[in-house]
C-alpha cells in the first residue's frame, strides 16, 4: 500500500511540477511537449533517486511522513523541477515556429505534421537543386561574371525554373521584367517561360462558388459559363450574368491549390535563393535573395482577392474623377471576397488587337496612348496608387465606347507622400532640364541618401540630360536603366515602391508603342509635367475655397507653435549668452526606445541577480565544507536553494532570449 501511496505522491508531484514550471518559465510550447518534459524529468529523477538512495534502504517499512520529509526527497523534487525546466528550454530552442508580436507561436501544427511538412519540403528542395545541377546552372554560376557565359547561364536558369514548375515559373516571369538588373540574354530567355495550367473542372468551379457566395450559385447568377475565358496559376476567369439586374459580369476565382502552392514552393523558392546567394557573388550583387523575398511578399498579397478589390476601388476613384478618357470596370463588392471577384464585363479586346475598334470609333492612336500615359502619371502623383503591371493584356478598348480600360489590379504600386512629391519634382526637373532639381527629387527616392556625393551625381545627371536633349526620341527603357545605373554606381538603391514605379513606366512604354510605334513617352512625360505645373498654379484661382480651407488647417496646426516661438527664441538667446547651450537627445522620449531600454535593463538585473545567487551559494557551500558545526547543515541547505534559484533565473532568461530571436 505504501508503494501505491508513493506512486500517487509521484503523480501529484509531477502535476505540481507541470504547473510550477509553466509559471516559472512562461513557456509557449504545447501541452504534449510540456507533459513530455515533466514525464521525462519524473521518470529520470525517480530512477536515479531509487538507484542511488532508496534501493539501499528499507523504505517500504518507513513511515510515509518520514519518507516525504527526508532531505533526499527534497533534493529529488528539486532535481525533478530543474530537469523539467531544462527540457522546456530544449523544446523551446528546437521549436521551429516563429513568434508573433504577442509572443505566441505563429503556427499550431503538431510535431508530426511539421515533420511531415519538413520532409516533403526537403524532398522538393533536393529536386529543385538536382534540376539546377542537371541543367548546368550551378556550374555556370561559377563564371557568371564573364559576358561570354551569359547565354549559357541564362538558358540553364530558364530551364531550371521551367522544369521546377509552379511558383518557380511565375518567379521567372516576374524577373523577365527586371531589365535594369539582368542582361538581355536573361530577359530574352525568361520571357519564353510559359505556365501550362490545367483549368478547373466544372465540379471544382461549382464547389468554389458555393463556398464563396452568400447563397447557391443559382441564387446569384442567372447564367454562368463554366468554360473559363482564361486560366492562370492563381485563378481563372469566367463569364456570367447576375440574376439581379441582368448585368453581364466577369467572375475571377481563386484556385483551391494556391494555398498549398504558397506554403510549399514559396518557402522552397526562398531556400533556393539563399542557396544561390551563398554560392555566387553574381547572385549576391544583383540582390537575388531580396528579389525572391519581394516576390514572395507580393505573391501573398496577390492571392488575397479582397486586396485586389480594394486596389480596384481606389484606382477607380482616381480614374473616374480624371479628365482623361480611361476607365476601370465596376466591382460588385456585394459578391466579392478574398476568393472571388465579380466585376463588370467589358466587351472589347486588348490594345494590340483593337485595330477594328480604332477604326470603328475613329480613334487617334497617339491621343489614345497619351491618355493612358497621363492617367498613369496622374495615379502616381495624385493618390500614389497606380497600376503596376500595365502590359498590353491588361489594357482593353471598350467595344461600346472606345475608351481605354484598365484590368487586373492584382499588382498595384503604392507611393508614400514623400515619394509622390519626389516624382512631381522629378517631372519638373525633366521639363526644365535642371539636374539640381532632379538630384533633389532622387534623394527622396533613394534609401539612405545622406552619403551621396552631390557634385558627382549632379554631373552624371547633367550628362544624362545632355544625352537626351538633342535627339528626337530617347528610349524610355534606356533612360530608366541609366537612372538605375547612376544610383548603383553610388552604392545606393531606390526604395522598392520607386523601383516598381520606374519598372512600370518601362512596361507601359512598350504597351504604348504597340498602340503607336512612334509614341515618345519621354517627351510626353515632359508635356505632362508642364500641364501639371500649370494646373498647380491655376488651382488657387479655380478653387479658392479649397485653398482657403487648406490654409486654415495648416494655420490651426502652426499657430500654437508660433505663439511659443518668441519665448523660446528669448530662452535660446539667454542660454547662448550664458554658454549653457547643450546638444541633447532623449532616447526615452520614443516609446519603442523606452520599452527596449526597460526590457534590456530588466533582463540585465535578472542576470545579475542570478549570477549573484550563484556566487554567494558557491561561497556558502565551500564554507560549509570547512566548518564542523551543526550550522553546516543550514549552510548547505541555503547554498543549494541559492543554486536552484540561480538555475531558474538563468534558464528563464535563456528561454526569453530564444523567443526574442524568433521574433526577428
Amino acid at each position: 500500500m505504501k508503494l501505491v501511496g508513493l506512486l500517487i505522491v509521484t503523480f501529484l508531484l509531477g502535476t505540481i511540477i507541470y504547473l510550477i514550471t509553466g509559471r516559472l518559465m512562461g513557456t509557449r510550447i504545447n501541452f504534449v511537449k510540456r507533459s513530455l518534459a515533466v514525464l521525462i524529468s519524473v521518470v529520470l529523477t525517480t530512477v536515479v533517486y531509487w538507484y542511488s538512495y532508496l534501493r539501499g534502504t528499507n523504505f517500504l517499512h518507513y513511515d510515509f511522513y518520514d519518507i516525504v520529509t527526508d532531505p533526499s526527497a527534497i533534493i529529488w523534487a528539486g532535481s525533478m523541477l530543474l530537469i523539467a525546466m531544462l527540457l522546456y528550454l530544449f523544446f523551446e530552442l528546437f521549436d521551429p515556429r516563429a513568434l508573433t508580436e504577442r509572443g505566441k507561436p505563429s503556427a499550431h501544427n503538431s510535431f508530426w505534421t511539421r515533420m511531415f511538412i519538413y520532409r516533403r519540403r526537403q524532398k522538393r528542395f533536393r529536386q529543385v537543386l538536382q534540376l539546377a545541377m542537371t541543367n548546368g546552372f550551378t556550374r555556370a554560376l561559377q563564371y557568371a561574371r564573364h559576358r561570354e557565359n551569359e547565354e549559357e547561364l541564362a538558358r540553364a536558369f530558364r530551364q531550371t525554373l521551367e522544369q521546377a514548375g509552379g511558383i518557380f515559373v511565375k518567379f521567372g516571369q516576374v524577373l523577365s521584367t527586371r531589365s535594369e538588373l539582368f542582361p538581355r540574354a536573361f530577359i530574352r530567355e525568361l520571357s519564353e517561360l510559359q505556365q501550362h495550367v490545367t483549368p478547373l473542372t466544372e465540379e471544382q468551379v461549382h464547389l468554389i462558388l458555393n463556398e464563396a457566395l452568400p447563397g447557391e450559385v443559382e441564387d446569384t447568377f442567372a447564367y454562368f459559363d463554366y468554360t473559363p475565358l482564361a486560366a492562370a496559376s492563381i485563378g481563372q476567369v469566367h463569364r456570367a450574368m447576375l440574376k439581379e439586374g441582368q448585368q453581364e459580369v466577369i467572375v475571377k476565382l481563386l484556385r483551391p491549390d494556391v494555398s498549398d502552392l504558397m506554403d510549399n514552393d514559396l518557402s522552397i523558392l526562398l531556400d533556393f535563393a539563399d542557396w544561390i546567394s551563398e554560392r555566387s557573388d553574381w547572385a549576391e550583387t544583383i540582390g537575388f535573395k531580396d528579389l525572391a523575398t519581394g516576390f514572395a511578399e507580393g505573391f501573398r498579397e496577390e492571392i488575397d482577392f479582397s486586396i485586389e478589390v480594394r486596389n480596384t476601388l481606389q484606382i477607380a476613384q482616381t480614374v473616374n474623377e480624371s479628365v482623361y478618357p480611361v476607365k476601370v470596370p465596376m466591382v460588385y463588392t456585394r459578391y466579392s471576397n478574398d476568393r472571388l471577384i465579380v466585376q463588370e464585363y467589358i466587351e472589347g479586346c486588348t490594345v494590340t488587337d483593337a485595330d477594328h475598334l480604332v477604326i470603328q470609333h475613329e480613334l487617334d492612336r497617339y491621343e489614345l496612348a497619351q491618355s493612358i500615359l497621363y492617367s498613369f502619371f496622374e495615379q502616381m502623383v495624385g493618390p500614389g496608387i497606380f497600376h503596376a503591371d500595365p502590359h498590353p493584356g491588361n489594357i482593353f478598348i471598350d467595344a461600346k465606347t472606345g475608351e481605354a480600360t484598365l484590368l487586373d489590379f492584382g499588382a498595384v504600386g503604392r507611393l508614400p507622400n514623400e515619394q509622390q512629391e519626389a516624382f512631381q519634382l522629378f517631372l519638373i526637373g525633366l521639363h526644365q532640364q535642371d539636374e539640381g532639381i532632379i538630384y533633389d527629387a532622387m534623394t527622396k527616392m533613394i534609401k539612405d541618401s545622406s552619403h551621396i556625393d552631390r557634385v558627382q551625381m549632379e554631373q552624371e545627371l547633367g550628362q544624362l540630360l545632355l544625352k537626351v536633349s538633342f535627339v528626337d526620341r530617347i528610349p524610355t527603357q534606356e533612360l530608366v536603366l541609366s537612372l538605375f545605373a547612376i544610383v548603383r554606381s553610388h552604392g545606393m538603391q531606390f526604395y522598392p515602391s520607386v523601383a516598381q514605379a520606374l519598372r512600370s513606366v518601362v512596361t507601359l512604354d512598350g504597351t504604348l508603342r504597340s498602340i503607336h510605334p512612334s509614341f515618345d513617352t519621354f517627351r510626353e512625360a515632359k508635356e505632362f509635367s508642364e500641364d501639371y505645373m500649370h494646373a498647380m498654379w491655376k488651382k488657387p484661382f479655380e478653387d479658392p475655397k479649397h485653398v482657403l480651407q487648406t490654409i486654415e488647417e495648416e494655420l490651426s496646426l502652426a499657430i500654437p507653435a508660433l505663439r511659443k516661438l518668441p519665448r523660446r527664441i528669448d530662452q535660446l538667446i539667454k542660454r547662448v549668452e550664458s554658454g549653457k547651450v547643450i546638444l541633447h537627445h532623449d532616447i526615452f522620449s520614443d516609446k519603442a526606445n523606452n520599452q527596449f531600454i526597460t526590457l534590456l535593463f530588466s533582463k540585465f538585473v535578472l542576470l545579475m541577480v542570478g549570477i549573484t545567487f550563484g556566487i554567494i551559494s558557491v561561497a556558502l557551500l565551500a564554507i560549509a565544507q570547512i566548518i564542523e558545526t551543526v550550522y553546516a547543515v543550514y549552510l548547505n541547505t541555503v547554498s543549494y536553494v541559492g543554486l536552484f534559484l540561480c538555475a531558474i533565473l538563468l534558464v528563464r532568461l535563456s528561454v526569453q532570449a530564444i523567443r526574442d530571436i524568433k521574433k526577428l
